[in-house]
């Protein structure tokens, strides 16, 4: 699954959350940032750990699923 290349979840990572792969940022963070008005700039500063592509992955990842047919 194309998720897989963006996300992990390991039970030793933050207890299972759903994060950046590679890192310890949750997915979620990216989330929150963009609903609370940041720039998707301010959140790679904010997180040198986690690159553009794999923001930009996991907003379209989110955008995909939001977008499936019923």
């Amino acid at each position: 699954m194309i998720a897989q290349k963006w996300i992990e979840r390991n039970s030793d990572i933050l207890g299972g959350t759903p994060v950046f792969r590679g890192t310890r940022v949750p997915a979620q963070t990216l989330i929150d940032y963009l609903e609370g008005g940041h720039s998707l700039e301010e959140f790679l500063d904010d997180f040198p750990t986690v690159d553009r592509e794999q923001a930009i992955g996991v907003l379209e990842l989110t955008k995909q699923i939001l977008l499936e047919p019923a």
